[in-house]
């Protein structure tokens, strides 16, 4: 029995006592489909639909913001929390994007390069987004207030959203598995179609995250100018 839940999202290892397990977060480019095809297989036309799919969604979402190449970081952020997030639940990797770590820093310096470009060339666009159209004269302090505190804790609230999924999907996974060692067969077999299927869940909820931060993230964009 593990005397620590959560150390099962421990990254370091006792292998040449080296912490080799953030290297996990590089095996999404083994994914990555090759180019120099002379005719696309199926899975170029699947990534190349996706990439369509998302690119159509990302610039509707920018609306004026758009230009060309402007949803490139929005559809690789996309790929690569999702790759990381399939790949944590494969055994014996380890899951990256269950840290705040990695989590943090990919929607920290987001959210500051969007803060940045607003408030030197949009701000009083910034300014006016902080009261919402016909606020009360007495409650314009309030707004203020309370839209400033939701503006600064946004990456913070990506990171955890994305960290706190990934965590309670792989906890759940190990507490069924952790107490199938006093079952008979009969429930063992039970058990193992509950794992199936909240390893399907967890396969959707990698998806639905990764598509949630790259949404989040783009409407953020479109709100500085």
């Amino acid at each position: 029995m593990m005397s620590n839940l959560f150390s099962i999202f421990d990254p370091s290892i006792n292998q040449f006592n080296l912490s080799l397990n953030w290297l996990s977060t590089l095996l999404g480019f083994l994914f990555i489909p090759y180019s120099f095809w002379l005719l696309p297989n199926r899975y170029m036309c699947l990534w190349n639909q996706i990439l369509i799919k998302l690119h159509n969604e990302f610039k509707t979402l920018l609306k004026n913001n758009y230009f060309k190449g402007s949803t490139l970081i929005f559809t690789s952020m996309f790929y690569f929390i999702m790759f990381n997030n399939f790949l944590g639940l494969f055994p014996y990797i380890f899951t990256s994007t269950s840290h705040l770590t990695l989590s943090l820093s990919i929607s920290l310096p987001l959210w500051l390069s969007f803060m940045i470009y607003g408030w030197i060339n949009n701000y009083n666009y910034m300014f006016i987004h902080m009261i919402p159209q016909g606020t009360p004269m007495i409650l314009m302090p309030f707004m203020v207030l309370i839209e400033t505190i939701s503006n600064i804790i946004r990456p913070s609230t990506l990171s955890i959203r994305l960290t706190a999924n990934m965590i309670a999907g792989h906890l759940l996974l190990t507490l069924l598995s952790s107490t199938s060692s006093n079952m008979n067969y009969y429930l063992i077999s039970l058990m193992i179609l509950f794992q199936i299927l909240l390893l399907i869940l967890e396969s959707a909820v990698a998806i639905i995250q990764s598509y949630v931060i790259a949404i989040l993230s783009t409407l953020y964009s479109s709100e500085v100018n």
